[in-house]
């Protein structure tokens, strides 16, 4: 990559290194004409603005405008599926939800239902946010499955989505349900990883190593190692609801295998649980609203799940050594939160636990939402692909009157 390019300029003015055209030239020693050259393709594309008021203390003469990132240049469609709802959002390009929509669903369903309702809900979004379809820049899909290239690979609470190519499909709804551009990029990824993306850039930046278990319907966990998601070789990492407990061998899980921490754990495993006890539930979101009551039978059932969690957590930790370890998810609360820290720190050695940091979740709900839409506007307007598409010159966003926009 051409560490001089269009590209590299807007990352560092989006990363807040260079925020002047003085700073630019400093940083990367390109001659004043060629910065210039460079914002101009920039300013063009819409992406960059220079803001009203002077950038620093001034040391005489003409004082330096600030340049910063046009958020508002174009926006994002960002979903988060889970198995019993959806929820769809329109945000700027700096992650600020413009229009948000919830709605109830059976994610068992399959795609061929599910898909249209979250192109219909998109359509109305960008309705309630007043954005034109061609506003949109690029879509963000959060699923509560492994995703390999754009595919489900075997969900086990996915039934029927496995390999199917949710990308495109989606895509294509799209455009016949909202009129967005055809070929739209459309980013699926795990929820958890999404989720971890999202709470580590907006919460915990300087965190090198950070971990996010979600515990819900599921067991999942996402990892963001110096800044980008780990997902392994075919994006099985962080998978841990499969990883077997030796003393729970006639425990079915939905993956078909017996054992799994999932069956034990997670919250329709909790819910079937307190159901055998008398105690009706069918879902984590159930579960946690037990909880919220402070039904007994729920409370000492979660801490137990998070004792069984935390038994895991203990390898996983002393593994990766993280810096933060966020528990989140319809489970993440005092009862559970007690289980896992008292086998996590009984089992895990004191070296691994020793600096870190035991949290929940600080965006919530949105959590996933917002790590959709933060790594679409990453991967569009990072530095290699910032340049592809200032070269192609595609439209991607309405423009100001007489401004071309990239795509």
């Amino acid at each position: 990559m051409n560490q001089g390019s269009a590209g590299q300029l807007l990352q560092l003015i989006r990363s807040g290194r260079a925020t002047t055209r003085g700073e630019l030239r400093r940083v990367t020693s390109l001659s004043r004409s060629t910065v210039g050259a460079r914002l101009d393709q920039l300013f063009g594309a819409g992406w960059v603005r220079e803001a009203g008021g002077p950038a620093g203390t001034s040391t005489g003469g003409r004082p330096a405008l600030r340049l910063e990132f046009d958020t508002s240049h174009a926006v994002v469609l960002a979903a988060d599926l889970d198995t019993r709802h959806a929820r769809v959002a329109v945000t700027d390009l700096g992650g600020a939800v413009l229009a948000e929509r919830t709605a109830r669903l059976v994610v068992e369903d399959g795609p061929a239902v599910v898909l249209p309702l979250l192109a219909r809900l998109g359509a109305a979004v960008l309705g309630e946010a007043s954005r034109p379809a061609h506003a949109v820049c690029g879509v963000g899909l959060a699923v509560p499955g492994p995703v390999d290239d754009g595919r489900l690979v075997q969900p086990p609470i996915m039934p029927g989505w496995d390999g199917h190519p949710v990308a495109a499909l989606l895509g294509a709804r799209l455009a016949e349900e909202a009129g967005t551009p055809t070929g739209l990029p459309v980013l699926v990824e795990n929820d958890a990883n999404l989720m971890a993306y999202a709470e580590q850039r907006h919460g915990h930046p300087d965190c090198s190593a950070f971990l996010l278990v979600k515990v819900a319907t599921g067991i999942g966990a996402g990892l963001v190692v110096d800044g980008g998601v780990y997902r392994g070789v075919d994006g099985g990492a962080g998978d841990i609801g499969h990883i077997r407990l030796a003393d729970a061998p006639d425990a079915l899980c939905r993956c078909g295998s017996y054992g799994c921490l999932a069956a034990v754990a997670s919250g329709r495993a909790l819910a079937e649980q307190l159901t055998a006890l008398g105690v009706p539930a069918q879902t984590a979101a159930e579960v946690r609203e037990l909880l919220a009551d402070g039904r007994p039978e729920a409370v000492r059932l979660a801490r137990e799940a998070g004792r069984r969690v935390g038994e895991v957590l203990a390898t996983v930790v002393s593994l990766i050594n993280p810096g933060v370890l966020m528990i989140a998810g319809d489970l993440a609360g005092p009862p559970f939160l007690t289980g896992v820290r008292e086998l996590l720190y009984q089992r895990a050695m004191p070296r691994t636990t020793v600096h870190l940091q035991m949290v929940t979740s600080r965006l919530g709900e949105r959590a996933g939402l917002l790590g959709a839409a933060t790594m679409v506007v990453d991967l569009l307007y990072g530095a290699e692909q910032a340049d592809a598409r200032l070269a192609a010159a595609v439209p991607d966003a309405a423009p100001g009157p007489g401004v071309r926009a990239a795509g």
